[in-house]
Protein backbone atom coordinates (compact mmCIF):
# COMPACT_ATOMS: atom_id res chain seq x y z
CA UNK A 1 0.00 0.00 0.00
CA UNK A 2 1.25 3.69 -0.75
CA UNK A 3 1.97 5.60 1.96
CA UNK A 4 -0.64 8.24 2.78
CA UNK A 5 -0.71 11.67 3.41
CA UNK A 6 -1.18 11.81 7.16
CA UNK A 7 -2.04 15.48 8.83
CA UNK A 8 -2.08 13.24 12.47
CA UNK A 9 -1.51 16.34 15.34
CA UNK A 10 0.69 13.47 17.39
CA UNK A 11 2.46 11.11 16.58
CA UNK A 12 2.71 13.05 13.23
CA UNK A 13 4.48 12.44 10.21
CA UNK A 14 8.10 11.91 10.45
CA UNK A 15 10.29 12.38 7.25
CA UNK A 16 10.69 9.24 5.34
CA UNK A 17 14.21 9.55 4.40
CA UNK A 18 14.23 9.00 8.48
CA UNK A 19 12.22 6.10 8.17
CA UNK A 20 14.00 4.40 5.74
CA UNK A 21 17.14 4.83 7.07
CA UNK A 22 16.30 3.84 10.37
CA UNK A 23 14.67 0.57 8.60
CA UNK A 24 17.98 0.01 6.87
CA UNK A 25 19.75 0.50 10.29
CA UNK A 26 17.08 -1.90 12.35
CA UNK A 27 18.94 -5.08 12.70
CA UNK A 28 22.59 -3.70 12.86
CA UNK A 29 23.12 -0.40 13.82
CA UNK A 30 26.53 1.28 12.15
CA UNK A 31 28.33 -2.74 12.95
CA UNK A 32 27.12 -3.14 16.47
CA UNK A 33 24.93 -6.31 15.10
CA UNK A 34 22.37 -5.14 16.90
CA UNK A 35 19.10 -2.52 16.96
CA UNK A 36 19.46 0.44 18.69
CA UNK A 37 16.53 -0.77 20.63
CA UNK A 38 18.21 -3.34 21.77
CA UNK A 39 21.50 -1.50 22.97
CA UNK A 40 22.83 -0.71 26.50
CA UNK A 41 22.24 3.38 27.02
CA UNK A 42 25.52 2.99 28.57
CA UNK A 43 27.73 1.72 25.49
CA UNK A 44 30.01 3.82 23.44
CA UNK A 45 27.69 3.50 20.44
CA UNK A 46 24.78 4.72 22.17
CA UNK A 47 27.11 7.18 24.22
CA UNK A 48 27.43 8.79 20.53
CA UNK A 49 24.21 8.87 19.08
CA UNK A 50 23.02 11.04 21.99
CA UNK A 51 26.34 13.02 21.95
CA UNK A 52 25.47 14.19 18.12
CA UNK A 53 21.91 14.55 18.80
CA UNK A 54 22.59 17.38 21.55
CA UNK A 55 25.27 19.08 19.23
CA UNK A 56 22.99 19.04 16.23
CA UNK A 57 20.15 20.56 18.01
CA UNK A 58 22.87 22.97 19.55
CA UNK A 59 23.54 23.92 16.20
CA UNK A 60 20.42 24.24 14.85
CA UNK A 61 18.92 26.41 17.33
CA UNK A 62 22.22 28.28 18.07
CA UNK A 63 21.98 27.26 21.71
CA UNK A 64 24.21 28.96 23.76
CA UNK A 65 26.47 27.24 26.31
CA UNK A 66 24.58 28.54 29.47
CA UNK A 67 21.67 26.26 28.70
CA UNK A 68 21.51 22.26 29.55
CA UNK A 69 19.57 20.41 26.78
CA UNK A 70 17.82 17.40 28.46
CA UNK A 71 16.31 14.65 26.27
CA UNK A 72 13.61 13.60 29.38
CA UNK A 73 10.31 11.20 29.20
CA UNK A 74 6.74 11.58 30.27
CA UNK A 75 5.98 13.82 28.07
CA UNK A 76 4.95 17.63 28.37
CA UNK A 77 2.64 16.82 30.34
CA UNK A 78 5.25 15.81 33.10
CA UNK A 79 6.75 19.15 33.18
CA UNK A 80 3.91 20.79 33.91
CA UNK A 81 4.72 19.58 37.23
CA UNK A 82 8.68 19.76 37.52
CA UNK A 83 8.00 23.37 36.44
CA UNK A 84 6.89 25.02 39.53
CA UNK A 85 8.89 22.49 41.55
CA UNK A 86 12.18 23.37 39.94
CA UNK A 87 11.09 27.05 39.22
CA UNK A 88 9.22 27.75 42.33
CA UNK A 89 11.08 30.80 44.76
CA UNK A 90 8.48 32.81 46.20
CA UNK A 91 5.65 30.65 45.40
CA UNK A 92 3.71 32.72 42.82
CA UNK A 93 4.07 32.22 38.70
CA UNK A 94 2.15 33.80 35.60
CA UNK A 95 0.17 31.64 33.20
CA UNK A 96 -1.42 33.62 30.21
CA UNK A 97 -3.94 30.97 28.53
CA UNK A 98 -4.28 30.36 24.82
CA UNK A 99 -5.63 26.60 24.56
CA UNK A 100 -6.20 23.52 26.21
CA UNK A 101 -2.47 22.86 27.21
CA UNK A 102 -1.82 25.88 28.89
CA UNK A 103 -5.28 25.88 31.11
CA UNK A 104 -3.52 22.18 31.99
CA UNK A 105 -0.56 23.47 32.80
CA UNK A 106 -1.89 26.25 34.73
CA UNK A 107 -4.08 23.54 36.71
CA UNK A 108 -1.09 21.38 37.69
CA UNK A 109 1.31 24.03 38.87
CA UNK A 110 -1.65 24.93 41.30
CA UNK A 111 -0.72 22.22 43.63
CA UNK A 112 2.69 23.89 43.89
CA UNK A 113 2.11 27.47 43.68
CA UNK A 114 0.08 30.14 43.49
CA UNK A 115 -1.06 31.15 39.74
CA UNK A 116 -2.25 34.59 38.43
CA UNK A 117 -4.15 33.89 35.33
CA UNK A 118 -2.86 37.13 33.59
CA UNK A 119 -4.51 36.43 30.34
CA UNK A 120 -6.69 34.49 28.45
CA UNK A 121 -8.19 34.01 25.07
CA UNK A 122 -11.28 31.30 26.16
CA UNK A 123 -13.71 33.91 25.33
CA UNK A 124 -13.96 33.55 22.23
CA UNK A 125 -12.53 29.70 21.62
CA UNK A 126 -8.97 30.76 21.97
CA UNK A 127 -9.21 31.57 18.69
CA UNK A 128 -6.96 34.36 18.74
CA UNK A 129 -3.42 34.98 20.77
CA UNK A 130 -4.24 38.09 23.85
CA UNK A 131 -2.48 41.19 23.22
CA UNK A 132 0.41 40.51 25.88
CA UNK A 133 2.30 43.79 25.77
CA UNK A 134 1.43 45.60 29.00
CA UNK A 135 0.35 42.49 31.23
CA UNK A 136 -0.32 43.16 35.06
CA UNK A 137 2.66 40.49 36.32
CA UNK A 138 3.14 41.00 40.33
CA UNK A 139 6.81 41.46 41.00
CA UNK A 140 7.39 38.67 43.21
CA UNK A 141 6.10 36.38 39.95
CA UNK A 142 8.73 33.28 40.01
CA UNK A 143 8.48 32.80 35.95
CA UNK A 144 5.66 33.60 33.20
CA UNK A 145 4.05 30.31 30.96
CA UNK A 146 2.94 30.32 27.64
CA UNK A 147 2.07 27.79 25.48
CA UNK A 148 3.72 28.99 21.90
CA UNK A 149 1.89 27.20 19.29
CA UNK A 150 -1.90 25.78 20.26
CA UNK A 151 -1.96 22.41 18.41
CA UNK A 152 -5.77 22.56 19.01
CA UNK A 153 -6.83 25.86 18.54
CA UNK A 154 -4.02 26.78 15.39
CA UNK A 155 -2.54 29.74 16.89
CA UNK A 156 0.86 30.93 17.54
CA UNK A 157 2.60 33.68 19.55
CA UNK A 158 4.13 35.69 16.65
CA UNK A 159 5.20 38.22 19.04
CA UNK A 160 5.99 36.93 22.81
CA UNK A 161 4.67 38.44 25.68
CA UNK A 162 6.64 41.15 27.51
CA UNK A 163 7.51 39.51 30.66
CA UNK A 164 8.60 42.63 32.62
CA UNK A 165 12.10 41.29 33.39
CA UNK A 166 10.74 37.76 34.46
CA UNK A 167 11.74 34.44 33.29
CA UNK A 168 9.76 33.07 30.23
CA UNK A 169 8.92 29.41 29.82
CA UNK A 170 7.25 28.47 26.94
CA UNK A 171 5.97 24.47 25.70
CA UNK A 172 6.68 24.64 22.00
CA UNK A 173 6.07 20.89 21.72
CA UNK A 174 3.70 21.29 18.41
CA UNK A 175 6.27 24.18 16.93
CA UNK A 176 10.06 22.49 17.55
CA UNK A 177 12.21 23.44 15.12
CA UNK A 178 10.02 24.56 12.93
CA UNK A 179 11.61 28.00 12.57
CA UNK A 180 14.28 30.08 13.97
CA UNK A 181 14.39 30.79 17.51
CA UNK A 182 15.85 33.44 19.81
CA UNK A 183 16.64 30.76 23.15
CA UNK A 184 18.36 33.64 24.98
CA UNK A 185 14.57 35.20 25.02
CA UNK A 186 13.38 31.86 27.26
CA UNK A 187 14.60 30.53 30.46
CA UNK A 188 13.14 27.72 29.78
CA UNK A 189 11.76 26.43 26.37
CA UNK A 190 10.24 22.88 25.70
CA UNK A 191 8.53 20.12 24.17
CA UNK A 192 7.49 16.67 23.48
CA UNK A 193 8.96 15.69 19.85
CA UNK A 194 6.03 13.75 18.70
CA UNK A 195 4.52 16.02 16.54
CA UNK A 196 7.42 17.86 15.11
CA UNK A 197 10.82 15.47 15.76
CA UNK A 198 10.30 12.25 16.59
CA UNK A 199 8.16 9.62 18.03
CA UNK A 200 6.65 9.72 21.14
CA UNK A 201 7.94 9.50 24.49
CA UNK A 202 10.77 12.04 24.25
CA UNK A 203 10.35 15.03 25.90
CA UNK A 204 13.37 17.86 24.96
CA UNK A 205 14.07 20.63 28.03
CA UNK A 206 16.13 23.65 26.78
CA UNK A 207 17.00 25.30 30.32
CA UNK A 208 19.35 27.57 31.24
CA UNK A 209 21.57 27.01 34.07
CA UNK A 210 21.17 29.20 36.44
CA UNK A 211 17.47 28.56 36.44
CA UNK A 212 18.39 24.56 37.63
CA UNK A 213 18.39 24.80 41.39
CA UNK A 214 21.04 23.23 43.77
CA UNK A 215 18.18 22.51 46.14
CA UNK A 216 14.50 21.43 45.48
CA UNK A 217 11.71 21.00 48.17
CA UNK A 218 12.21 17.08 49.67
CA UNK A 219 8.91 16.15 48.55
CA UNK A 220 10.08 16.97 44.15
CA UNK A 221 10.75 13.29 42.85
CA UNK A 222 14.20 12.63 42.21
CA UNK A 223 13.09 12.02 38.26
CA UNK A 224 11.67 15.25 38.51
CA UNK A 225 14.54 17.15 39.29
CA UNK A 226 15.77 19.25 36.76
CA UNK A 227 19.38 18.60 38.47
CA UNK A 228 19.43 15.39 38.71
CA UNK A 229 18.69 14.66 35.19
CA UNK A 230 21.25 17.77 34.35
CA UNK A 231 24.26 16.22 36.20
CA UNK A 232 23.41 13.02 34.74
CA UNK A 233 23.60 14.73 31.10
CA UNK A 234 20.06 12.59 30.32
CA UNK A 235 21.31 9.29 31.35
CA UNK A 236 20.34 9.09 35.04
CA UNK A 237 18.21 6.20 34.54
CA UNK A 238 17.51 4.20 31.48
CA UNK A 239 16.12 7.47 28.44
CA UNK A 240 14.04 6.79 25.37
CA UNK A 241 16.83 5.66 23.78
CA UNK A 242 15.49 4.74 20.13
CA UNK A 243 13.02 8.11 20.09
CA UNK A 244 16.15 9.86 21.05
CA UNK A 245 18.39 7.88 18.18
CA UNK A 246 15.37 8.70 15.43
CA UNK A 247 15.32 12.64 16.82
CA UNK A 248 19.19 12.77 16.20
CA UNK A 249 18.31 11.33 12.62
CA UNK A 250 15.53 14.02 12.43
CA UNK A 251 17.84 16.85 13.35
CA UNK A 252 20.96 15.62 10.59
CA UNK A 253 17.58 15.63 8.03
CA UNK A 254 16.80 19.92 9.14
CA UNK A 255 20.74 20.59 8.95
CA UNK A 256 20.43 18.87 5.43
CA UNK A 257 17.28 20.49 4.48
CA UNK A 258 19.23 23.98 5.05
CA UNK A 259 18.45 24.42 8.48
CA UNK A 260 15.20 26.28 10.32
CA UNK A 261 15.64 29.31 8.13
CA UNK A 262 14.64 27.39 5.24
CA UNK A 263 12.13 25.17 7.12
CA UNK A 264 10.22 28.39 7.83
CA UNK A 265 10.43 29.48 4.15
CA UNK A 266 9.03 25.58 3.54
CA UNK A 267 6.36 25.57 6.11
CA UNK A 268 5.16 29.48 5.25
CA UNK A 269 4.96 27.89 1.29
CA UNK A 270 3.22 25.30 2.87
CA UNK A 271 0.36 27.12 5.39
CA UNK A 272 0.10 29.84 2.38
CA UNK A 273 -1.42 27.32 -0.20
CA UNK A 274 -4.06 25.98 2.39
CA UNK A 275 -4.61 29.69 4.41
CA UNK A 276 -5.14 31.18 0.53
CA UNK A 277 -7.59 28.65 0.09
CA UNK A 278 -10.05 28.60 2.76
CA UNK A 279 -9.76 33.08 3.05
CA UNK A 280 -11.50 32.38 -0.63
CA UNK A 281 -13.65 29.37 -0.18
CA UNK A 282 -17.44 29.54 0.20
CA UNK A 283 -17.74 25.92 2.17
CA UNK A 284 -14.51 26.06 4.45
CA UNK A 285 -13.60 28.80 7.07
CA UNK A 286 -10.60 29.14 8.98
CA UNK A 287 -11.32 29.54 12.80
CA UNK A 288 -8.40 31.64 13.74
CA UNK A 289 -7.88 35.70 13.17
CA UNK A 290 -5.77 35.87 10.27
CA UNK A 291 -3.08 37.53 12.53
CA UNK A 292 -2.08 34.97 15.08
CA UNK A 293 -2.55 31.84 12.84
CA UNK A 294 -0.38 28.81 13.13
CA UNK A 295 2.14 27.50 10.55
CA UNK A 296 1.53 24.22 11.72
CA UNK A 297 -1.85 23.53 12.73
CA UNK A 298 -4.62 24.66 10.57
CA UNK A 299 -8.40 23.98 12.22
CA UNK A 300 -11.22 24.54 9.66
CA UNK A 301 -15.12 23.99 9.60
CA UNK A 302 -18.29 24.14 7.26
CA UNK A 303 -20.66 25.42 9.99
CA UNK A 304 -22.39 21.82 9.41
CA UNK A 305 -21.38 19.06 11.79
CA UNK A 306 -22.52 15.85 9.29
CA UNK A 307 -20.89 17.75 6.35
CA UNK A 308 -18.10 18.12 8.31
CA UNK A 309 -18.21 14.09 9.07
CA UNK A 310 -18.64 13.48 5.22
CA UNK A 311 -15.52 15.47 4.50
CA UNK A 312 -13.50 13.61 7.29
CA UNK A 313 -14.81 10.05 6.07
CA UNK A 314 -14.16 11.04 2.06
CA UNK A 315 -10.43 12.47 2.94
CA UNK A 316 -9.37 9.24 4.39
CA UNK A 317 -10.85 6.95 1.45
CA UNK A 318 -8.98 9.45 -0.84
CA UNK A 319 -5.53 8.91 1.41
CA UNK A 320 -6.01 11.89 3.20
CA UNK A 321 -5.49 10.85 6.96
CA UNK A 322 -6.57 12.39 10.28
CA UNK A 323 -8.30 15.57 9.68
CA UNK A 324 -11.17 15.22 12.01
CA UNK A 325 -10.60 17.96 14.65
CA UNK A 326 -9.83 17.64 18.45
CA UNK A 327 -13.12 16.35 20.11
CA UNK A 328 -13.31 19.77 22.10
CA UNK A 329 -13.50 21.80 19.05
CA UNK A 330 -15.08 19.65 16.42
CA UNK A 331 -14.61 20.21 12.77
CA UNK A 332 -11.09 19.66 11.01
CA UNK A 333 -7.62 20.21 11.66
CA UNK A 334 -4.78 19.69 9.03
CA UNK A 335 -1.58 19.56 11.18
CA UNK A 336 1.14 20.53 8.45
CA UNK A 337 4.31 19.85 10.84
CA UNK A 338 8.02 19.85 9.11
CA UNK A 339 7.51 16.66 7.42
CA UNK A 340 4.56 17.08 5.37
CA UNK A 341 5.51 17.44 1.54
CA UNK A 342 4.14 20.56 0.02
CA UNK A 343 2.53 17.81 -2.57
CA UNK A 344 0.41 16.48 0.85
CA UNK A 345 -1.35 20.33 1.35
CA UNK A 346 -1.51 20.19 -2.94
CA UNK A 347 -3.41 17.44 -2.62
CA UNK A 348 -5.40 18.26 0.52
CA UNK A 349 -6.71 21.42 -1.66
CA UNK A 350 -7.56 19.99 -4.42
CA UNK A 351 -10.08 17.22 -2.51
CA UNK A 352 -11.27 20.44 -0.94
CA UNK A 353 -11.58 22.24 -3.99
CA UNK A 354 -13.82 18.70 -5.27
CA UNK A 355 -15.54 18.32 -2.33
CA UNK A 356 -16.61 22.18 -1.78
CA UNK A 357 -18.01 21.59 -5.32
CA UNK A 358 -20.01 18.62 -4.95
CA UNK A 359 -20.98 19.80 -2.12
CA UNK A 360 -22.17 23.24 -2.27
Amino acid sequence: MARVYNFSAGPAVLPEEVLKEAAEEMLDYKGTGMSVMEMSHRSKAFQQIIDEAEQDIRELMNIPNNYKVLFLQGGASQQFAAIPMNLKKNGKAAYIITGQWAKKAAAEAEKYLEVQRVASSADKTFSYIPDCSDLDIDDDADYVYICENNTIYGTKYHTLPNTKGHTLVADVSSCFLSEPVDVEKYGVIYGGVQKNVGPAGVVIAIIREDLIPEKVDISVPTMLTWKTQADANSLYNTPPCYGIYICGKVFKWIKKMGGLDAMKKHNEKKAKILYDFLDKSKLFKGTVVPEDRSLMNVPFVTGNEELDAKFVAEAKAAGLENLKGHRTVGGMRASIYNAMPIEGVQALVEFMEKFEKENA
